[in-house]
């Protein structure tokens, strides 16, 4: 190692943007280990490396002793005074190691070093541009297509889209700009692993911030979100401000607020209702557009039967089930549906 070392450890630091003091101590703590290596790991060594001319040394400490019993950790007093007449007896002698064949090694070690710690730094950079992204909404562009995998850019980092969290029958195409949710982000062995998602209830939330201010500035909150991605997506929202219409607020004038969104899920239907504090009220308010004419709820069991005209049941239950299972699921109540002759009843409104 030289100074044209150091000249090239300084440009890399500086494109890679890492401390190049952080990559000198790399090397020197590899150098140690690899001296401790050919000449045995119980020796106190420490590795120098010159910031200027590259210049590098392996020094060694021990302890001086009358009696040399260990080698490597003990040095006799007629030993040391061969590196300095300052010692005594007690004192712990330092000198240089540097074996004369390290050039190689060291240039090797180096080398191995440097390229291992930028890899490091290149994910922890990636790691820390993402994670506070965690459940936040970002833009994609899709890449390619492997296998059943999407793989999409964001901000220069590739990751991919998992047939788990695609919505069923999306289609991407190769320069298609996507909004994504990310799910995840955590460090692994073999870098950060960023999960993006098209199929989470977050996402719809996140687009639903995006498009209306009143849910932006936290005057409309969504309490809940249930989602047959690709199919349906049921969401209570509520507000803090009397004055301001919840459902409204998300519809928009002449639903365009809810359209975006809709248009970004490629159609995908979106029921908006209003949350109550009262499981009644809320249970109905969920199994829209069906009407319902009672509810009765266990509140032991977080159960509830739920009974509805005859003419509406299948609209209650949905396509399989789906509609019955949203409003489940939004509301966190089991629903029992039953159906009973018009006559019968009382019209829930």
């Amino acid at each position: 190692m030289n100074a044209e070392f150091i000249m090239a450890l300084e440009a890399i630091a500086k494109e890679k943007n890492i401390d190049k003091d952080v990559l000198l101590e790399a090397v020197e703590a590899a150098l140690v280990t690899a001296f401790k290596k050919d000449y045995g790991a119980n020796q106190q060594v420490r590795a120098e490396i010159n910031r200027e001319t590259g210049a590098y040394h392996l020094l060694v400490s021990k302890e001086v002793v009358e009696d040399v019993i260990s080698p490597q950790t003990e040095i006799s007093l007629e030993e040391a005074r061969k590196y300095s007449e300052k010692y005594e007896i007690g004192d712990i002698a330092e000198y240089d190691v540097t074996p004369s064949s390290y050039g190689r090694i060291a240039a090797q070690t180096a080398k191995q070093v440097v390229v291992q710690r930028i890899r490091e730094a290149e994910r922890d950079q990636v790691y820390s541009r993402f994670a506070h992204l965690e459940h936040e909404l970002v833009s994609g562009v899709v890449r390619r297509t492997e296998k059943r995998n999407i793989i999409v850019e964001i901000d220069q980092f590739e990751t991919v889209i998992t047939p788990d969290e695609q919505v069923p029958g999306e289609t991407y195409q190769p320069g298609e700009r996507i909004k994504l949710y990310v799910a995840e982000v955590k460090k692994t062995t073999k870098g950060p692993r960023v999960v993006v998602s098209r199929s989470r209830a977050g996402l719809v939330k996140r687009l639903f911030e995006a498009e209306v201010p009143e849910v932006r500035d936290g005057i409309v909150e969504i309490k809940s979100i249930s989602r047959d991605a690709g199919s349906r997506t049921k969401m209570a929202v509520w507000s803090s401000n009397e004055s301001v219409d919840p459902i409204g607020a998300c519809v928009g004038n002449h639903g365009a607020r809810v359209q975006a969104v809709m248009d970004e899920l490629r159609g995908e239907k979106i029921d908006i209702i209003k949350y109550s504090d009262d499981p009644v009220e809320y249970i109905k308010e969920s199994l829209n557009p069906a009407k319902v004419f009672s509810v009765e709820v266990n509140e032991e069991e977080k159960s509830c039967h739920v009974v509805v005209p005859e003419f509406q049941l299948s609209l209650a239950i949905g396509k399989k089930g789906q509609n019955a299972c949203l409003a489940a699921k939004l509301t966190g109540w089991k629903i029992d549906i039953q159906s009973q002759p018009d006559d019968e009843g009382t019209d829930a409104e």
